[in-house]
C-alpha cells in the first residue's frame, strides 16, 4: 500500500484519501465508477455519469501541522508511561470531503485523510485535476486507473518520497 498524493492505491485498488476498514467512511474509484464505502454512506456513480469530482477539506502540510504531530506523539508517549492502560490521546484522523457530481444529483462523500501532517502544496495541486481528468469519459478514467493500479501491484516499500509522488502524478495527468 502506498500514498501518492491524495489517492492511497493498495495493490489494484486506488481509493481518495485512507483506505477505509471496517464501517469508516471511504471513497474507491474503481474502473467502472466511484464507490461510496462505509457507514452512513452509499452509492455508485458510473463514470459515464460523472461530470465533476472534487476534493475540499485537504489538510495542506505546514510546519505548525508537523511540529503537532511530534508533540501529539510526546503526550501520548508520555501518558501511556504513566498510565500504560490509557491508549494515550487517540483521535481520528481528519475527514475530506468527495463531490461527486451527476447529471441526476450531488453527492457528498466523507474520506479520511492518508497523511497525517496533510499533502504538501504540489501533490494537492497535481491530485486535484487528475480527478478532474477521471471525468473525462470511461476510456479516460478506466486507462488512468489501471495505470495507478499497475503501479501499485508492482509498488514495494510503502509510499515513495516527495519527488517520486509528483512524478508519477504528472505521468498520470498525461
Amino acid at each position: 500500500m502506498a500514498m501518492v498524493g491524495l489517492f492511497w492505491i493498495a495493490e489494484s485498488d486506488v481509493y481518495v484519501g485512507a483506505k477505509p476498514s471496517g464501517l469508516a467512511p471511504g471513497v474507491r474509484l474503481s474502473p467502472e465508477g466511484v464507490v461510496a464505502l462505509g457507514e452512513g454512506q452509499s452509492g455508485f456513480h458510473a463514470w459515464r455519469d460523472v461530470r465533476g469530482l472534487t476534493v475540499t477539506d485537504v489538510p495542506v502540510k505546514t510546519l505548525r501541522r508537523r511540529v503537532g504531530a511530534v508533540t501529539g506523539l510526546a503526550v501520548t508517549t508520555a501518558l501511556n508511561f504513566v498510565d500504560p492502560g490509557s491508549g494515550g490521546a487517540d483521535e481520528a484522523p481528519a475527514l475530506m470531503t468527495v463531490s461527486v457530481e451527476t447529471a441526476d444529483c450531488d453527492q457528498e462523500l466523507a474520506a479520511y485523510v492518508a497523511a497525517a501532517t496533510g499533502y504538501s502544496r504540489a501533490e494537492i495541486d497535481l491530485s486535484l485535476p487528475l480527478l478532474t481528468r477521471l471525468t473525462e469519459g470511461a476510456a479516460t478514467a478506466s486507462g488512468t486507473l489501471a495505470a495507478m493500479s499497475e503501479w501499485g501491484r508492482t509498488q514495494e516499500g510503502g509510499s515513495p518520497r516527495g519527488a517520486e509522488r509528483e512524478a508519477l502524478l504528472r505521468k498520470w495527468l498525461g
